[in-house]
């Protein structure tokens, strides 16, 4: 079987490193002459609207599934007509939209923040007399690691912001005072099979993930399971599909939703029985799900900028790396460690190890 992935980055290439044991073979569909993923499959060079290319890609492979929700709907909408492509085009539509996504939550009774549509300064104006202080300006589309947000803490900080933010539509949520981050990944398959990962406590830095520590009988896992089958259920949804939630008063908030592989999720690699590559794999090719069932004690350490020393990292007991063969950039993700152990106790200590090797670098 031949896989299309609009997109080459490192989940590009970590789904063709899960699928090629499977017999898988992998396209890539991605502007960029540096994608990472080229190196593990065909790498068709051209923008995600070209028509032309896009229908090469579909002649080519058996299906079509997507990286990352930055991809036009329309794309996905183009390419259904000549190939199977999961998930659907109305899952990304509304999931690259913060407006539509935070509506949706609101439909299926799932609690959110406060939340308004901007499209204008007099609308962000209104929706911060209505909304109140501190809130968060997003843009609807395209932010993400901390891009195309701004926090509002003022009345000088609105001020202005909405052309800051580039006169684009946005949406203004209000600030949430939470106890923790947490992320559920889940999987549906083409028959509606769906499974769960345990939720797993996020640290972000700069609006960019850092550290996820993957939990054991977490008190709200099946409140998430619930809420995230609602949506799966809502969008008729296959392949594995990320939530992001606060911890709030004991309870659960959404976020957002991310209709991919996600960043979260790295850890399965190493740390669950089916990694949510193979798993997402498994969904979109109408293959049997694997089991999402942890082993041992699991955390993902991303390296932002740089990866520290080879020899170093794979020193430290039970630690694995995967560098993602991208030039280093401030900013920039360009690998990760999975950390595993038998208890929390060693878990924290290598994550520690691993902290301080990227303090060093």
């Amino acid at each position: 079987m031949k896989i299309g992935v609009i997109g080459g980055g490192q989940l590009g290439r970590m789904l063709s490193l899960a699928g090629t044991p499977l017999g898988m073979n992998f396209a890539f569909l991605d502007p960029a002459p540096d994608a990472c993923a080229a190196a593990l499959g065909e790498h068709i060079r051209a923008d995600y609207g070209d028509q032309d290319h896009l229908r090469q890609l579909a002649d080519e492979v058996d299906l079509v599934t997507f990286e990352f929700e930055s991809v036009p709907a329309e794309t996905v909408a183009f390419l259904s007509q000549f190939v199977p492509v999961y998930p659907c085009a109305e899952s990304l539509r509304i999931a690259r939209d913060r407006w539509f996504e935070k509506s949706m939550f609101k439909e299926l009774g799932i609690p959110t923040p406060a939340f308004a549509d901007v499209q204008s300064q007099a609308d962000l104006d209104a929706a911060v007399a209505s909304i109140g202080l501190p809130g968060v300006l997003k843009t609807r589309t395209l932010g993400y690691d901390g891009k195309g947000q701004k926090v509002l803490r003022s009345a000088e900080d609105v001020a202005g912001a909405f052309a800051e933010l580039g006169s684009v539509p946005c949406i203004l949520e209000g600030f949430v005072s939470f106890t923790g981050e947490v992320s559920l990944v889940a999987v549906r398959g083409r028959d509606g099979e769906t499974r769960f990962y345990p939720l797993v406590h996020n640290t972000h830095e700069s609006g960019i993930l850092r550290l996820s520590v993957a939990s054991s009988n977490h008190p709200l896992q099946a409140l998430a399971e619930d809420y995230a089958g609602r949506v799966m259920q809502k969008l008729d949804y296959v392949g594995v599909l990320a939530f992001e939630f606060f911890e709030v008063d004991g309870g659960l908030k959404a976020n957002e939703i991310a209709p991919r592989v996600h960043n979260s999720g790295h850890w399965t690699i190493e740390g669950a029985e089916c990694s949510q590559f193979e798993n997402h794999l498994r969904a979109v090719a109408g293959l049997p799900l694997g089991s999402t069932a942890k082993v041992g004690e699991s955390a993902m350490l991303n390296f932002i900028g740089e990866v520290p020393p080879v020899d170093k990292v794979v020193a430290i007991a039970d630690c694995h790396l995967h560098h993602y063969g991208k030039a280093f950039k401030d900013g920039r993700k360009v690998g990760h460690a999975t950390i595993r152990s038998a208890d929390l106790p060693t878990l924290k200590a290598r994550i520690a190890d691993v902290e301080a090797l990227i303090a060093k670098a």
